[in-house]
């Protein structure tokens, strides 16, 4: 029998605010967070804008020599989980070490960090290259610093599965839970790739947008003048608990996790099947998982990547799974101010979903001024909507096929 899961603390940077406050703010606002690329010489590419965190300050968090060592993606998971424990008022004892896991997913982990060690390689020989390289390229380092920042001692994981590792994080790190694993999980996703290997690679790829001369408007999600995503970068990270462990301590309960679905498409390294009928399968799995049936969810925090395939082949699949309910969701994709956070995106977008709940107020699809005649399902346009959300879904769809879909619930007794 399943135990219960519940959200505890959540903390937060992204391209809208260094803050899960701030981010959420911007977010209802309809605030885009798209600029500029400001961390490298982009002029000679086509795609020349990104979702940046900006005005980051590593040393709230670690020493000057950690800031200095690490790679940005560690920074912003150790960050993130600081904010979050703080959030969650939450220190690990030890007698509750071995009872607190870890699990932050991450698509490509420090890129930027073996992009510099790399260059010095052929520079300047190896006899240049950091000891502290290999530490801060290795995916599964943000799980490993903030576990030992933490003394988390229980089970530790890290999720690379593309644009889908926070998601798959938050869904293992739910299920460790559920099952009996541990009692607390500190949980998300993080990427720093903004780089340009990153950004040449998806540019050769002909994924990214090249609106370059209006940043702002560049991700617009299920309109039909998209033209590519918007590479972005950020951690969103939660804190799991079992409902009676945090009972226990009358911790704030944010909402309840109740469901979660993975698939894989088996279609194509890169592109999602025409009907996309992997993500109807880890839709329903999630559903299914969280005991419920299509027609109750709310609202869908939707994949919505701003690529012409992409958002026509999730409508495609909602429509599929949920039926005449479909026209009766609300859905938005928050894709659209932050850019694609890669994997970073799913632990972000979880934490809207559970806002969106706590707070009755559903973020808006910016930039859909003209919907593609296709995706002709109820996206929140431009504007955000007060609603009473008791479940939402959070959609994550990433590069290899995988699927990975969370259910959220209001939380009652």
């Amino acid at each position: 029998m399943k135990r219960r899961v519940v959200i505890t603390g959540i903390g937060a940077l992204t391209p809208l605010g260094n803050s899960v406050s701030e981010s959420w703010e911007s977010a209802i606002a309809g605030k885009s967070g798209i600029g500029p690329i400001t961390k490298f010489d982009s002029s000679a590419f086509k795609s020349r804008i990104a979702g940046e965190v900006k005005n980051f300050d590593p040393l709230q968090f670690v020493d000057k020599q950690e800031a200095r060592r690490l790679d940005n993606f560690i920074l912003y998971a150790v960050a993130a989980s600081e904010m979050a424990m703080n959030d969650a008022a939450l220190k690990i004892t030890p007698e509750i070490s071995g009872r607190t896991g870890v699990i932050i997913g991450s698509a490509i982990g420090g890129l930027a960090t073996m992009e510099s060690e790399t260059k010095l390689l052929f520079e300047s020989g190896p006899r240049k290259i950091s000891p502290f390289a290999v530490p801060s390229i290795l995916a599964n380092l943000g799980s490993g610093f903030v576990s030992i920042r933490f003394g988390a001692k229980g089970p530790i994981n890290c999720a690379v599965t593309a644009c889908a590792a926070g998601t798959s994080a938050i869904g293992d790190a739910y299920k460790t839970i559920a099952y009996g694993d541990a009692d607390i999980m500190i949980t998300g996703g993080v990427e720093a790739a903004i780089t340009p290997l990153a950004v040449a690679g998806f540019c050769a790829m002909r994924a990214l947008s090249t609106r370059n001369d209006e940043p702002l408007k560049a991700s617009r999600p299920f309109d039909q003048g998209r033209d590519g995503f918007v590479i972005g970068e950020g951690c969103g990270i939660l804190i799991l608990e079992e409902l009676s462990f945090a009972q226990a301590r009358d911790a704030r309960i944010y909402a309840e996790l109740v469901g979660y679905g993975c698939s894989s498409d088996a279609f194509h390294m890169a592109a999602p099947p025409p009907g996309h009928e992997g993500a109807v399968r880890s839709m329903h799995a999630a559903i299914k998982d969280a005991g419920l049936n299509p027609s109750d969810i709310d609202y869908i925090n939707a994949h919505g990547t701003s690529t012409p395939l992409n958002d026509l082949y999730e409508t495609q699949a909602i429509k599929s799974l949920f039926g005449a309910h479909a026209k009766k969701l609300m859905i938005s994709s928050t894709k659209s101010m932050t850019g694609h956070m890669l994997g970073g995106t799913g632990g972000v977008e979880a934490i809207f979903s559970v806002k969106a709940i706590e707070e009755g107020i559903i973020p808006p699809t910016v930039n859909l001024e003209n919907p593609d005649a296709e995706c002709n399902l109820d996206y929140i346009p431009n504007v955000a909507r007060k609603a009473n959300i008791n479940i939402a879904m959070s959609n994550s769809f990433g590069f290899g096929g995988v699927n990975a879909v969370l259910v959220f619930k209001k939380y009652s007794l």
